[in-house]
């Protein structure tokens, strides 16, 4: 299903195997006045949805038949896709919520999250943020923490980070909130101009190929502990 183009509203594809869950979320949405412009009900549908509509965000759950959300991630990224993905899902399980943004999800919530709170996801998405459910977040860091280290495959980055300068932290630690560089500048009285140097610089130090790659960097070196 496809709707035609809607003004400015942020595009999303809903992908999840349960018809009657898109169809709510697709209601939902639109009462926030967010667009959703495609359905899949696994990662293969999910890929050619993604590749002929080009949303800004999708919304993506994890446990499908055929091709599950792991997958699908993976998927993506190979084909050069780089489009936001953010997980939505009744999985509250911590090696999963890792996989996943291990995989490139830039966010994470419950299907028990708010309309409101579902809406700021999609929002903060689009707008270049990540997102990880806070009931989530103290959980990351004390799997990270206590774990066993992470293989090669699958650890955020294996060089060794330089150290982050005081304002990066802050800058970090508001980007693992979920914030967007409009509003980090807005809450440390930056440019948000400053704030993308901020976050560049960030990138480079913990060898991170983007926010969520970082926040899990920085969690795991107990820089945000």
């Amino acid at each position: 299903m496809t709707d035609p183009p809607a003004d400015d509203r942020v595009r999303v594809v809903v992908v999840d195997d349960q018809t009657l869950v898109r169809q709510g979320i697709r209601t939902l949405l639109d009462l926030a006045s967010i667009c959703v412009v495609g359905e899949a009900g696994d990662g293969a549908e999910a890929v050619a949805v993604v590749e002929q509509e080009r949303p800004d965000v999708v919304l993506l759950d994890l446990r499908m038949p055929r091709f599950d959300g792991l997958w699908t991630l993976r998927e993506l990224r190979e084909r050069g896709l780089e489009v936001p993905v953010l997980v939505l899902t009744t999985f509250d399980d911590d090696t999963l919520v890792l996989d996943a943004l291990r995989e490139g999800a830039r966010g994470y919530l419950l299907k028990d999250v708010t309309l409101e709170q579902l809406a700021r996801g999609v929002h903060t998405l689009a707008e270049g943020g990540t997102l990880i459910a806070p009931s989530i977040t103290g959980r990351l860091l004390t799997a990270l923490r206590s774990g066993p280290a992470p293989s090669a495959a699958h650890s955020p980055a294996s060089a060794a980070v330089e150290p982050l300068t005081t304002r990066e932290v802050e800058v970090l630690r508001l980007v693992a909130e979920g914030y967007s560089n409009r509003e980090i500048a807005g809450a440390l009285h930056l440019a948000e101009g400053t704030v993308k140097n901020h976050v560049s610089a960030v990138l480079v130090k913990l060898n991170a190929r983007d926010r969520t790659n970082a926040v899990l960097r920085a969690l795991h070196e107990g820089i945000l502990g």
